[in-house]
């Protein structure tokens, strides 16, 4: 849908740099939280599932101990998805008022899956001890569905976003709406849906890992820190390098669909046949600056074709482009950091398959450690890419920022607000955390010695 909305007059607000910032702030906080609702149900069920068909009780205590993380983060999740819902209708009132019609389906769906979620997050973590465990199991897949369609929806908005559809505008208004087709019949839904699951799968993976790496290495390794690791750890290990050929499939997708926003990533200036890839660099007067280029690469990664024209950045005028150097730098970052938790993934799961267990160097333990705040950085860095990257539209094509964001002021004490309330959120997550780490195992033998498993060194 590339017809523009002419006739939206822009609203001269002089602090849509704040008002964009305290977005994307908001996101920051509520994007990590939004991974482990998608992946930690998950992982929580895979422990109990083990523990009803194993009879090894450290298995439940495991899942025992992580749905109590599950309500501490859903509850933190409420907060930040709260004030996310009112920034969309405060500091951007002409998207929501001129577009609501039509993505307005897919944040309802969120909204009862998200009643939904809550009801049975409260079944599960007080149902250990009044339901059978059969139907404790069984009560917590609602948990994973509703984490499923709630998120879907938010992506498949997302995804409307970047390539809007389902509409047609008449005099600035929006009419002959279609909502299904807008936002499930969207070519960008699906690779931008697998893209953000398996990073949830990552981030939660590698978070949890890191926690009990830190026992490894503080020379406290139990039956139950190395159950509760290596679950997440193989998760996390299976997802890090199938994430690169997703991330090929959704890079060929932003070819097609958003070329102006490949064109910012890789710093491209002009339409070029056989493009080159440039590795690290600083985007300058129209070229990349130390990067280390590699001919074709570009082309042949965008298009699998050798000689593939790639649409320059000089297609548009240079008020449509993107900030070229936050989006190249995110995207790179985003990239990096995800080959490298790919080689980690490979380098486990080939001493897993190899020698039947955890691998024993220190340096790799250190490298847990690192690797939870590291996906998360990357996660941050690829929505960074996806948003940044769309500017200056928040409808790709059809409505500018600028004639979203409101023409209300107050927005700078609306922002210090904000800070000091997410300050105090996570002060608040991290005391209860620290709390639910230090009460006792309710199992015997969950703190014995694990069998067959080499100590720290």
């Amino acid at each position: 849908m590339n017809v523009l909305a002419a006739a939206l007059s822009p609203v001269h607000q002089q602090y849509l740099l704040q008002a964009r910032q305290m977005q994307a702030l908001s996101f920051a906080v509520h994007i990590p939280l939004v991974c482990f609702g998608i992946a930690f149900p998950v992982m929580v069920l895979f422990a109990e599932w083990m523990g009803m068909r194993t009879g090894d009780p450290v298995y439940r205590t495991v899942a025992r101990r992580w749905s109590r993380i599950v309500l501490a983060l859903f509850a933190v999740g409420v907060i930040t998805g709260t004030i996310l819902s009112f920034e969309m209708a405060g500091l951007w009132p002409n998207f929501t008022a001129t577009f609501g019609s039509v993505f307005g389906l897919g944040f309802a769906i969120e909204g009862f899956s998200f009643f939904l979620e809550a009801i049975f997050v409260g079944i599960y973590a007080y149902g250990w001890d009044r339901l059978s465990p059969r139907l404790h199991f069984l009560s917590g897949i609602p948990i994973v569905i509703t984490g499923f369609t709630g998120s879907l929806n938010v992506i498949a908005v997302n995804a409307w976003m970047n390539h809007p559809g389902g509409f047609a505008l008449a005099g600035g208004k929006v009419v002959h709406v279609r909502p299904w087709a807008a936002l499930f019949g969207n070519s960008m839904l699906w690779s931008e849906l697998v893209h953000m699951y398996i990073a949830g799968y990552m981030v939660t993976g590698f978070c949890m890992a890191g926690v009990y790496a830190v026992s490894w290495l503080r020379g406290r390794w139990t039956r139950y820190e190395r159950v509760a690791m290596t679950i997440p750890l193989t998760i996390g290990c299976l997802a890090a390098p199938v994430q690169a050929l997703v991330g090929d499939w959704i890079a060929r997708v932003i070819a097609v669909q958003q070329p102006i926003k490949l064109a910012a990533i890789e710093g491209l200036t002009r339409t070029t046949r056989g493009a080159s890839e440039h590795v690290l660099g600083w985007y300058t007067n129209g070229q990349i600056k130390f990067g280390i280029g590699i001919p074709h690469l570009l082309s042949l990664l965008a298009f699998h074709r050798w000689d593939a024209k790639v649409i320059g950045l000089d297609s548009v005028p240079a008020a449509d482009r993107p900030p070229i150097n936050v989006t190249r730098l995110s995207f790179q970052t985003m990239v990096g950091i995800g080959t490298l938790l790919a080689l980690l993934g490979v380098i486990y799961l080939f001493v897993r398959l190899r020698h039947r267990s955890l691998p024993t160097w220190r340096w790799f333990y250190w490298a847990l450690v690192v690797s939870g705040p590291a996906a998360t950085v990357a996660l941050i860095a690829g929505w960074v890419t996806a948003e940044v990257g769309r500017q200056p539209w928040v409808v790709y094509r059809v409505m500018t920022t600028a004639q979203a964001v409101t023409g209300a002021g107050g927005i700078p004490v609306g922002y210090a607000a904000l800070v000091v309330t997410y300050i105090g959120v996570a002060g608040a997550l991290v005391w209860i955390l620290r709390r639910l780490s230090r009460a006792p195992l309710d199992v015997p033998g969950a703190d014995a010695p694990p069998d067959s498993e080499l100590q720290p060194a």
